[in-house]
């Protein structure tokens, strides 16, 4: 779009389907590099892609051409749709249905790729969910425990 400009920097979070463990050291890079494929496809700018065995975080530069429902969309089916195709799980691999979207001023790009490159090490102390709910506690959203990710403790 001529003589449109913009500076739109998303966090996005999504879960396996049942919050299942599915996501294996093994082939979990491989995951992270399709999902910056798609993501850059789309015409939006991947800036990190990292996650855990049952969740991922991408932190991308947003198109004014593109929603964000749309992108987060793509990625989701597009990617389960690979890994069903790559058969790295037995049986029916599928993401929770609807994300979490957040913004950053470019300021804060690095702090927050070390955060999503470092959920290993992360998640050693904290779990997905006390990450999450901090999330949306941090950016003052309100939000209905039934609509959260299907959580298990």
């Amino acid at each position: 779009m001529a003589n449109t400009y913009s500076q739109i920097t998303i966090h996005a979070v999504f879960a396996v389907k049942l919050r299942q463990n599915f996501i294996a050291k093994e082939w979990r890079d491989q995951l992270h590099q399709y999902i910056a494929g798609i993501i850059a496809n789309k015409g939006a700018k991947p800036l990190a892609v990292g996650g855990w065995q049952d969740h991922v975080h991408v932190l991308f530069g947003m198109p004014v051409t593109t929603c964000i429902a749309d992108l987060m969309s793509a990625v989701k089916a597009s990617s389960s749709s690979w890994i069903n195709q790559q058969q790295f799980i037995k049986g029916k691999f599928e993401w929770q249905a609807g994300y979490g979207a957040f913004s950053f001023a470019k300021s804060q790009r690095d702090i927050v790729i070390k955060y999503i490159m470092n959920q290993e090490e992360h998640h050693h102390q904290k779990t997905f969910k006390e990450e999450y709910i901090k999330m949306l506690t941090d950016f003052d959203i309100a939000y209905d425990t039934k609509y959260l990710f299907e959580f298990y403790d």
